[in-house]
């Protein structure tokens, strides 16, 4: 079981989405736990702000340390990731998907105002991740978007794992186009080769489409795909 420490100011961003579709599953299925933990409840007494005016000037607002620190104190976490998802981290990609959800304990600190105290980051944070090159008004978004992709690869959670050792970024390739029933609608059909029950043609089709589809969104990754499978698309 993969056991997620989510430390945030709105706890209730999160009860409504782990209470949906395979984030429920996960649950219930004995694969994945959630624990949301309310920085507020780590306030010091007669204080009711989470934030603070930033040492040598600067625009913005900086959250303090000391709830973040009493927060993660509390959790039995010992030795676990613990994940800051900031727009100057490393870029997050399926690679490191993979590699967190092998671990047994993962912990999100969600951000807002202008960041974060930089000690935080400096004695807790093990990981500082982008979701992307832009910024957002909160750090549940982009903590929800990567435990959403980490907790689908823990085993037991789909249905068909499988299924996601075909998804988009596996063996450097983007996804393929899928199809079902009806076979033929308004005149548009499914290409004959999935119905001919020929695997190794389908197979063949569909490594080729995943091909084709990466060479034209994801240069970068067909290249990497290309350097590693010299004559595969010639095949």
């Amino acid at each position: 079981m993969l056991e997620i420490f989510i430390i945030t100011p709105f706890p209730d961003f999160f009860k409504p989405i782990l209470n949906q579709s395979m984030f429920k599953k996960s649950v219930e299925r004995d694969s994945v736990k959630y624990n949301i933990i309310n920085l507020f409840d780590f306030l010091p007494k007669m204080e009711s702000r989470l934030d603070d005016y930033p040492f040598g000037g600067g625009e913005g607002m900086i959250m303090k340390l000391e709830p973040i620190f009493k927060a993660y104190e509390s959790l039995d976490s010992k030795n676990s990731r613990v994940i800051f998802p900031s727009p100057d981290g490393k870029m997050f990609n399926q690679n490191i998907a993979n590699e967190l959800s092998k671990e047994k304990k993962l912990v999100f600190i969600c951000g807002h105002y202008k960041g974060i105290d930089q000690r935080v980051r400096n004695e807790i944070v093990t990981d500082e991740i982008s979701i992307g090159d832009y910024v957002l008004s909160n750090g549940e978004l982009p903590a929800i978007i990567m435990i959403d992709s980490i907790m689908r690869l823990v085993p037991g959670v789909l249905n068909d794992y499988k299924s996601a050792e075909t998804d988009s970024f596996s063996s450097d390739l983007l996804d393929g186009p899928h199809y079902t029933r009806p076979r033929e609608y308004c005149g548009l059909k499914v290409p004959n080769v999935l119905l001919s029950g020929n695997h190794k043609e389908i197979e063949n089709w569909f490594l080729k489409e995943r091909i084709n589809k990466t060479k034209k969104n994801r240069m970068d990754l067909y290249k990497k795909y290309k350097s590693k499978n010299c004559g595969e698309e010639n095949e």
